[in-house]
């Protein structure tokens, strides 16, 4: 079994799903497993299916007569339950963080903290890597991707250096777009901002925002009512996308009414406060400090 990172706000998660008896609740972010185990062992007579397309996780496949597993992405979803005949389901959660595991290996390319390739695909069977992203994108390209997925103020110097740099040789490692990246920050914020490039570039390389809404319309059409959709997401872009989707059941968060005044959504969210992990949990896991849990029901 390969070592995964300890599961973030696990109790707060398990309790958010309510689980009931006889009930079928869907893991899109298997990873280590952690979570989808919790469920198991909280409720003894529920049904598990998880999503997961990174090879990495599928050897810390459950045995367990409860327990599917689909090697895809969460995008998917709809239709590989409907392939299980699992619609509706009672439950479903969801943690977006990139796994401790995934940091960890240099050969993933999405850590700052290791010369490796620059690869970042979640899938590593999918065409285009973080090295293909820098080396063929033009310069207002690379300059959108950074200022919107990494909230870059300087992007469009950033973009340049980088189309600069890729006519005297291409990009390949993570040590070269470290070396082009510091050029343009502060020593003190140089980790910061190395975040900042490498959030942005792993999202477009897996294209997350987008498979993030597929997993968001889908996910209030597979639920029964009253059944819960539990998200752990990392960074403000997920945060204001599940955000908004919960309270207004679309992306751009402008509420819809009926003729009567009525809202108009899908969900109705379960804690008005964002849930945040405890000092404890902070203390233990340091990476899950910028974590942040939202519950929302089927109407």
């Amino acid at each position: 079994m390969t070592k995964y990172h300890t599961p973030v706000l696990f109790k707060e998660s398990i309790e958010g799903l309510s689980l009931q008896d006889n009930s079928c609740y869907v893991d899109v972010t298997f990873g280590g497993g952690g979570h989808a185990r919790g469920i198991l062992e909280a409720n003894n007579s529920c049904r598990l299916i998880a999503f997961d397309q990174d090879p990495n996780s599928h050897e810390n496949e459950i045995d367990d007569e409860r327990f599917s597993l689909v090697k895809q992405n969460f995008r998917y979803l709809k239709n590989n339950l409907r392939m299980l005949a699992a619609i509706p389901i009672d439950g479903l959660l969801a943690d977006l963080g990139v796994s401790s595991h995934q940091f960890d290996i240099p050969d993933r390319g999405f850590s700052t903290r290791f010369d490796g390739p620059l690869d970042m695909r979640m899938n590593p069977q999918q065409p285009n890597s973080a090295a293909d992203i820098l080396n063929t994108k033009t310069q207002e390209e690379l300059s959108t991707m950074f200022r919107l997925y990494g909230e870059i103020n300087n992007a469009w110097k950033l973009a340049g250096a980088i189309v600069t740099e890729r006519d005297l040789v291409k990009f390949k490692t993570t040590d070269q777009l470290k070396q082009i990246a510091k050029k343009f920050t502060p020593e003190k914020k140089l980790n910061q901002y190395l975040a900042q490039v490498f959030q942005a570039l792993r999202i477009e390389v897996n294209n997350e925002l987008e498979a993030l809404k597929e997993l968001l319309s889908q996910s209030a059409q597979v639920l029964k009512p009253k059944g819960r959709l539990v998200f752990i997401s990392y960074h403000s872009l997920e945060d204001r996308l599940v955000k908004n989707y919960f309270k207004t059941g679309n992306f751009e968060g402008i509420p819809e009414k009926d003729f009567y005044g009525n809202l108009l959504r899908p969900l109705d969210p379960i804690n008005r406060k964002v849930i945040t992990p405890s000092t404890e949990e902070l203390k233990e896991n340091p990476r899950s400090r910028s974590a942040k849990l939202r519950i929302a029901e089927k109407r």
